[in-house]
């Protein structure tokens, strides 16, 4: 399995175990979380979301994700200014910041947006459920 990139709305539905996450992905995190890596600006978004009351998460959510045993994906120079770069298929900062952190990384995005699909990056999402 490659390692992958963990966009926003998968990680919260992972840790709420919300049944909008796909049960072949949900597998796939619980046998090796070590191969999602969560990027700061994931971090940062959950962040400003929680301090202007949109969602509810634990005070030491960095600490969950650490403990779960999730990769980091720092954010570097060259990924915030590559960002300028990408044509306005998407308008989410946030989202834009993953986009050039996967392309940097040359990795696979897990996530269910379709805006991701626009960019010359690979977009994870189970379509279909796992095989018996």
């Amino acid at each position: 399995m490659t390692v992958v990139l963990l966009d926003t709305h998968p990680l919260l539905w992972a840790l709420g175990r919300d049944p909008r996450l796909p049960e072949a992905l949900a597998e796939r995190l619980d046998a090796d979380p070590s191969r999602f890596l969560v990027s700061d600006a994931t971090l940062w978004e959950i962040a400003i979301k929680r301090s202007t009351g949109k969602i509810t998460v634990p005070d030491d959510l960095p600490r969950i994700v650490d403990d779960l045993g999730f990769g980091a994906a720092p954010i570097t120079r060259r990924q915030t200014w590559a960002v300028r770069a990408l044509p306005f298929h998407h308008r989410d900062p946030f989202d834009r910041l993953l986009i050039s952190q996967a392309r940097d990384l040359r990795i696979p995005v897990v996530t269910a947006d379709a805006a991701f699909s626009a960019y010359e990056v690979q977009v994870d999402w189970p379509t279909s459920p796992p095989a018996s």
